[in-house]
């Protein structure tokens, strides 16, 4: 049994200045034990995102890419949080991303069951394109790369989507395809959910991956991605907000992509955030200077530097760009397996302890305490704040000094960078 009701009106652009997210309330009476919640607009005239909360707080977000979603005790749409149905008020978000001068009319159509409906096959993926075998052995083993006492470097990616946001993966499939790809590591980090991280255990031992819990924190004015396990990050404060929640339960905020097209980084903060995704793989001409420039304007006035990681932002195989292009690497402790090693390269990243490389097996600058490690550079320039020198041989120690360092080509296209 099922009852519905419907709610509708036009947004404004006064609605969106107004507020990114606006709340549409829904009473939900006892005895409810599911809610399956439609919206409906012109897609061709605007975009509107979509989420939830419940009396309790927040239940899910799956922003633009769908339109619907049903939460009930056992199980819910990817992107939301099962569990119990209370009873209140309920809370329809509704982000206002882009709405027209003339307003956008819409209707939001609320189903509430009296008994759970019946949970839907999910989709699967063909993954014939997963591209080889798992490789048995971790990247540095691979690499040959040497690491101090205790530690081992790890080879990975910072961000990935799911189909609990924008992604068309599930999290089991997703982790085959990172760990296909050489992956040691990858951070599951959709948008403005946490619904993901249930799943990443059950995924992660099979496909013999680490998988890190993540989101990325989005709005209109930039995104940062949350690692860690430390729960939802309202998206709806402000940074300075998220960069404190985040600090205070044992994670790192990273301000990602910051200057890709409408989604670069235009938050004033007061405490500026030390780890950024630099290379970002829309960063496609590597002659280009911005995202360096951006990132040396941002760490003027950082203590303790600059943290530099790298993100492929993968959500689905038809991109054709596999996770791990950039190619983030973090000196993590331990052996980099087991339930402690996503916490290593949280802890990793944290403390600055990280590379970026173009690919798992470019050209690549480690930092090893006093000294750089150039793998794979031979011809190559390593550039620092004091440093300008050629690269010879296939595997060089190089003094090191403080801040980030790269290398480039002759023609300044960088190759990999070092905090």
């Amino acid at each position: 049994m099922t009852t519905r009701a419907v709610v509708g009106g036009t947004w404004t652009l006064d609605d969106r200045l107004a507020g990114p997210v606006a709340e549409v309330p829904v009473e939900v009476r006892p005895g409810t034990a599911a809610l399956t919640v439609r919206l409906s607009y012109d897609r061709s005239a605007g975009v509107l995102d979509l989420g939830c909360a419940g009396p309790a707080g927040f239940r899910g977000w799956s922003g633009g890419a769908r339109s619907g979603y049903t939460i009930a005790p056992s199980w819910a749409t990817p992107g939301y949080l099962p569990g119990e149905i209370e009873p209140g008020v309920w809370r329809v978000l509704v982000g206002l991303h882009r709405v027209p001068l003339a307003g956008l009319p819409y209707e939001i159509r609320v189903i509430r069951h009296v008994r759970p409906p019946v949970r839907p096959r999910r989709r699967r993926t063909r993954l014939s394109r997963v591209p080889g075998p798992v490789p048995p052995d971790p990247a540095a083993v691979r690499r040959r790369l040497p690491s101090p006492p205790g530690h081992r470097w790890l080879a990975g990616d910072l961000h990935a989507h799911t189909d609990h946001s924008d992604g068309t993966l599930s999290v089991r499939e997703l982790a085959c395809v990172a760990a296909a790809s050489g992956l040691d590591f990858l951070a599951v980090t959709d948008h403005n959910t946490v619904s993901h991280h249930a799943e990443l255990a059950a995924a992660a031992a099979p496909a013999g991956i680490v998988l890190v819990p993540g989101q990325e924190v989005t709005t209109d004015l930039g995104h940062a991605g949350a690692l860690g396990d430390v729960g939802w990050i309202d998206f709806r404060r402000p940074p300075d907000e998220w960069a404190k929640a985040v600090r205070d339960r044992g994670g790192v905020l990273s301000v990602n992509h910051p200057v890709a097209a409408d989604c670069a980084w235009r938050h004033p903060m007061a405490d500026r955030p030390r780890t950024v995704e630099l290379w970002h793989r829309s960063w496609h001409d590597r002659t280009w200077g911005a995202p360096l420039a951006w990132a040396q304007a941002w760490a003027a006035d950082l203590t303790g530097g600059l943290v530099v990681v790298g993100g492929g932002d993968y959500h689905r195989p038809e991109e054709g760009h596999p996770p791990g292009a950039p190619a983030t690497w973090v000196l993590a402790e331990g052996d980099g397996r087991g339930p402690e090693a996503a916490v290593a390269v949280v802890r990793a990243v944290a403390e600055g302890r990280t590379a970026v490389s173009a690919s798992l097996n470019g050209p690549l600058l480690l930092r090893l305490e006093d000294e750089f490690l150039a793998v794979d550079a031979d011809g190559l320039v390593l550039w620092g704040p004091r440093t300008r020198r050629v690269v010879r041989g296939d595997l060089a120690l190089l003094p090191a000094g403080p801040g980030v360092h790269r290398l480039e080509t002759p023609v300044n296209e960088l190759m990999a960078v070092c905090s």
